[in-house]
């Protein structure tokens, strides 16, 4: 037993990986809780597009997919419901990554969009066009997007004081949170009735309606922003995790790289608003529960993300099935599992004396 428990520990040690000049340090358990969680996340996928009036077994979406289904499936599945199950995956992966930054950079397993005022000012800039513009989805998206960045800017730069503390960043964010609690209450209570319902159902979260066309803004931000966090800023950011003195002592040029990563992460939370509006407690549970996964130290951004994925798709499922004859928005969903996570992360931070 001692020598298959020496075998064990072996395995799971740090490996490099290296490519001509190009090394990876990897390792196999967070790589084996990454490949659960996709693994998981293709599953739930599968699920929620087989779900529905006309239900679906996993063998005749999976026949759908690949262009063996009937002509009636095909249609369902690609054109009907793989958009929707493509933006919850997408939504959730940047959401996950986000977090993973944001929690990074603050040290704190508090520290997420959803805390830190981003999503509030997403909510902010699409009532502001549901009330005052009155446009359709692209206004509705496009002022998320702008009102997430904008608050981004808002909170880093009342943040300042010669660099930005983290636990300054988030005593700005939650006041800016506060804030903007009160400016989307004034702005429901300007909206005509329509407006206000429609402005409601937004800012729980909704995958209902989704299409390829809500989710590309996000797909290409991703396409540039993830190989630019996991790659260029993930071995400086697991420095800096140590402390800001460290990381400057390592070579880090801190501050540039805390704006670099701040501004990546508020970016992919702000373009995930826009495209299923501001779905709550994903970026603050998905780091904890990948960190938990790996017990790897260091910010855990790919498994985070795959987490972030796994997740979102997961409850949505659990939104279109919990209530047969009326679906949830998968925001109800997500609160109601993250409420409880941050109940329970409150409650171990008080038994270990932090709070």
């Amino acid at each position: 037993m001692l020598r298959a428990g020496l075998s064990r520990v072996v395995r799971s040690r740090p490996r490099c990986l290296r490519a001509g000049s190009f090394s990876v340090l990897v390792r196999p358990r967070s790589l084996a809780a990454g490949l659960l969680a996709l693994v998981t996340a293709a599953l739930f996928a599968v699920l929620c597009v087989g779900s529905g009036e006309y239900a679906m077994g996993p063998g005749r979406v999976v026949d759908a997919l690949m262009g063996n289904g009937s002509a009636a499936d095909t249609f369902i599945v690609r054109e009907l419901r793989l958009p929707r199950a493509g933006v919850a995956l997408a939504v959730g992966a940047a959401l996950g990554l986000a977090g993973a930054v944001f929690q990074a950079v603050v040290r704190n397993p508090l520290g997420s969009p959803d805390l830190l005022g981003f999503t509030s000012g997403s909510a902010t800039g699409a009532l502001v066009a549901i009330v005052y513009v009155g446009g359709g989805a692209g206004a509705v998206a496009t002022g998320a997007a702008v009102g997430g960045i904008a608050t981004g800017v808002l909170v880093y730069a009342l943040a300042w004081r010669r660099g930005v503390h983290g636990f300054r960043l988030v005593l700005t964010g939650i006041g800016v949170t506060a804030a903007l609690t009160g400016v989307n209450g004034y702005l429901l209570t300007r909206a005509q009735l329509t407006d206000a319902a429609r402005a409601v159902l937004w800012q729980t979260g909704s995958l209902d309606g989704r299409g390829w066309d809500d989710v590309t803004p996000l797909a290409v931000a991703m396409a540039v922003l993830v190989p630019a966090l996991l790659i260029g800023c993930g071995p400086a950011l697991r420095m800096m995790e140590m402390s800001d003195d460290t990381a400057a002592a390592l070579g880090v040029r801190v501050e540039p790289l805390r704006l670099a990563l701040v501004g990546g992460a508020v970016v992919l939370t702000a373009l995930a608003a826009a495209a299923a509006g501001p779905v709550s407690f994903v970026a603050l549970t998905a780091p904890q529960l990948a960190r938990r996964a790996t017990k790897a130290p260091g910010p855990n951004l790919l498994p985070s993300m795959c987490v972030g994925a796994a997740l979102l798709v997961a409850s949505d499922w659990v939104a279109q099935r919990a209530f047969d004859e009326h679906p949830l928005p998968v925001g109800v969903v997500t609160g109601l599992l993250g409420g409880v996570y941050l109940v329970a992360i409150l409650a171990a931070e008080r038994r270990a004396g932090r709070i």
